[in-house]
This record gives structure tokens, sequence and C-alpha cells, in this order.
């Protein structure tokens, strides 16, 4: 009798795709934060605060940090199914990653909405 050893989903090229993607989508933001930055320095709170306060900037910023998050997420899930081999500590330490990066995404909503 063969015992089966569950170490993972087997999320494979999914995930691969997903990490490629949300790289891409962080890179492009900071691309295009940087030449905003070029152009037009805000020195103050104010131009900072007209600077997120136009919708588009906030959505682009938040599509950032919402691909960031799981770009961490599938990286440290992967982490943890290597590394971490008793299923309860994986899986205890894997949601206190998803809460974690649960309350990095509200805070980021409300940082960003807030302005």
């Amino acid at each position: 009798m063969v015992k089966r050893v569950v170490t993972g989903a087997h999320y494979g090229l999914k995930d691969w795709l997903v990490q490629r993607i949300t790289a891409v989508i962080m890179a492009a933001y900071v691309v295009l934060f940087l030449g905003v930055m070029l152009a037009c320095t805000p020195r103050s709170y104010d131009a900072w605060h007209r600077l997120f306060a136009y919708r588009p900037v906030r959505i682009a910023t938040l599509v950032f940090f919402l691909s960031l998050l799981w770009h961490a997420w599938i990286g440290m899930r992967d982490i943890l199914m290597d590394y971490v081999k008793p299923t309860g500590v994986r899986l205890a330490l894997e949601v206190a990653v998803v809460l974690v990066l649960a309350s990095y995404a509200a805070w980021a909503v409300q940082i960003l909405w807030s302005v």
C-alpha cells in the first residue's frame, strides 16, 4: 500500500504566470511613478495630496499594492510548502500570512481613499 503524502496543491503554471504578471504590473507602476516624479516632483504635502487625489493615480497605486500582496502570498506560500513540513504549523503560518496581507490591503485602501 502506498501512503500518499500531501505536500502541496501543485499550483504550477498558474502561479508561475501570476508571479510574472504581478511583477510586470509592479515594474510598470514603478517606471510610470518615477516618470511622474521626474516630471513634476511634489515638494509639499499639498502637492502629494493633489497627486493622490487624482483617481487614476489612486487606482494605479491600489493595483500596484494588490499585485504586491498577491505576489507576496504566492512566494510565502511556496516557501512555507517547501520548508515547513508539519502540516499544522504550516497551516498556522499560512493563516497568519493571509491575515497580515489582508490587513495590509485594507490599510492601503483606507490610506488611498482617505485622500
